[in-house]
């Protein structure tokens, strides 16, 4: 299978981009999961993008990766952020290679062949973030072929469509990671996500496993209490693309914004509200700030995808860009609401959604003080240096 130009993905990127909007509307109301979105990822391949090259994949880096994501969020953030998920977990592995080989190559291979999904099932209700160090309670127990896993996770972002669910859970006094199928025997979906605030049709449903049986190859990873992911790498691919989709949000409240302010002419103004200069500056307002946060993701997912001798220094800098695009979202949907008055808060525009969908960015790691501290620490500690030279 031939590796695609970037150019190629992203026509039809904005394609799939003009449907999924028109949908999104009726899945955000209904809280309902967008099966035919994930057809529609399937059909253009999108899946596969992040797969090597040498693997039948396209070998998209963090970069590509994140313009994809950023386009695909202005029309729907659930549907782009279930896509992130799994881009974060093949683009990491592909540079990681921190399953067994022959474990990835088959996921690989079912990537590319039938566009299956992967992500993560590692939070749980009594558990805190996992990216704040706290243990599972669920548990893998040793039987021949494999292993037992009984446990209970949460927010597994887009659980209807993943054919493996990447379960972590205490092993030998460590933590084990199992790539759990979605057909097996004991692992059942439980929605309790439809009606929340934000992202209502990205099926974040919780996980529950009774004596799941998974066979020895796909303990895929293990690690001690307290060691190190990625072989001590900061997060460069989820980090980025949760930023990604966020920005992505914040840039489809600002299209959404200036077309609604040529189409709204209130008789007693007589002209579209989009030349009036209270408009225009909350406009201007929202561009600069979205321009802002973009500059900083694109320079840290380009540099992480070109200097890999840099990527062990790049916390602070991947802190930087999650911060700021969350906030930017957040920023600029708040302004749109205000800016567009009472017609914002029907659904009919989908300003109110992407107020919404925003706030879930300050949910994703590093939280916003986790990322102020390694950026604070990262100045102080160079400035010390400095000091001293």
């Amino acid at each position: 299978m031939t590796a695609r130009s970037f150019e190629e993905v992203m026509a039809h990127v904005e394609a799939l981009s003009v449907r999924f909007a028109e949908r999104a509307p009726g899945h955000d109301r209904a809280g309902t999961f967008a099966f035919e979105n994930v057809e529609d990822l399937r059909a253009a391949s999108l899946p596969r993008l992040p797969v090597p090259v040498e693997l039948g994949g396209d070998g998209f880096n963090l970069y590509q990766c994140v313009q994809v994501l950023r386009r695909i969020a202005r029309a729907d953030a659930s549907t782009a952020l279930g896509l992130a998920m799994h881009f974060h977990v093949v683009g990491t592995l592909a540079e990681t290679r921190a399953w067994p080989e022959a474990a990835f190559a088959r996921l690989c291979r079912e990537i590319v062949a039938h566009g299956v999904l992967v992500n993560s099932a590692a939070s749980e209700p009594e558990m805190g973030s996992p990216s704040r160090g706290g243990l599972p309670a669920t548990t893998a127990t040793p039987v021949p072929g494999g292993f037992v896993i009984t446990g209970y996770k949460r927010w597994v972002t887009y659980a209807p469509a993943l054919r493996y669910f990447l379960v972590t859970a205490q092993l030998n006094g460590g933590i084990g990671v199992f790539a759990v199928a979605n057909d097996a025997p004991g692992l059942t979906l439980i929605d309790n996500w439809g009606h929340s605030l934000s992202l209502r049709a990205s099926g974040s449903f919780d996980v529950q496993l009774k004596d799941v049986f998974v066979p020895a190859e796909w303990h895929v990873e293990q690690r001690e209490v307290g060691q190190a992911k990625r072989g001590g790498l900061p997060a460069g691919w989820p980090t980025c693309a949760f930023a990604a989709v966020y920005l992505g949000v914040g840039e489809g409240a600002l299209l959404a914004l200036a077309e609604y302010a040529w189409q709204r002419t209130p008789t007693a103004l007589g002209r579209p509200i989009a030349e009036l200069p209270s408009l225009q500056r909350s406009i201007g307002q929202m561009d600069v700030t979205l321009r802002a946060a973009r500059a900083v993701l694109e320079e840290v997912a380009r540099r992480w995808s070109e200097h890999p001798a840099a990527r062990p220094a790049m916390e602070a800098e991947l802190a930087a860009a999650k911060h700021l695009c969350t906030n930017a979202a957040i920023t600029v949907t708040d302004i749109a609401l205000r800016a567009a008055g009472a017609g914002g808060l029907e659904a009919s525009l989908p300003l109110e959604r992407h107020f919404r969908d925003a706030r879930a960015g300050l949910m994703h790691p590093p939280q916003d003080d986790r990322a102020l501290e390694v950026i604070g620490k990262s100045v102080l500690v160079s400035r010390r240096q400095q000091a001293f030279t």
